[in-house]
């Protein structure tokens, strides 16, 4: 099965910014209990075992040890309403890491799916601010952080991350969540955002 898609991505974690885990490949203590994010991702251009979905958005849900190496997450899954039962089949093989590439890193810490959802995705980018609405239930935006006027937007490069190794610093200007149970979120957690070429 061979598969790939294109797009753009940005997060929030309930750290504080910059996210620790981030920076250290997930060995540095999050800054609260817990380190609970949204990664949401819309593909531009996609196919999965030759079926197109491109256009649509999905999104991951994390809630996870302080210390995320350690494993044992919890996850769930946001699938776009706007995908036909085929493309929702064939995006959720991908996200549940059975047809490799980068989801599939995350399998081996994953200890409980919490399920997939399907759900109204609003998936919308202006300049430096990238935002998400999930149903009536999450609400985030994210903006790219610059330093120095009129410079590029902060950027952690060399990371292990499932979507880019070269993340731009991006904290929440917005972050309202109900995920699956879980009431989280608040202004000024950390966030990031990024392009996204997966493949497998």
């Amino acid at each position: 099965m061979a598969w790939r898609l294109e797009g753009t991505y940005f997060e929030s974690c309930s750290c504080d910014a910059v996210c620790p885990c981030t920076w250290s490949a997930l060995t540095a203590k999050a800054t609260l209990d817990r380190c609970r994010a949204l990664l949401a991702y819309h593909v531009e251009s996609g196919q999965i075992d030759g079926v197109d979905v491109s256009g649509l958005s999905f999104a991951l849900f994390l809630d996870t040890p302080p210390v995320m190496s350690e494993g044992n997450w919890r996850v769930g899954v946001y699938l776009d309403d706007a995908a036909s039962d085929r493309q929702a089949e064939q995006l959720g093989t991908v996200l549940s890491g059975q047809a490799g590439g980068p989801p599939a890193m995350l399998g081996p810490l994953i200890g409980e799916l919490l399920g997939v959802e399907k759900a109204r995705i609003t998936y919308s980018e202006d300049g430096r601010g990238h935002h998400v609405r999930i149903g009536e239930a999450i609400d985030v935006g994210v903006e790219d952080f610059v330093a120095i006027e009129g410079h590029d937007p902060v950027q952690l490069t060399n990371v292990f991350h499932p979507s880019n190794t070269t993340l731009t610093v991006a904290p929440a200007d917005a972050a309202h969540l109900s995920t699956f149970g879980i009431d989280w979120g608040r202004e000024g957690q950390s966030g990031f955002s990024a392009p996204f070429t997966w493949s497998g």
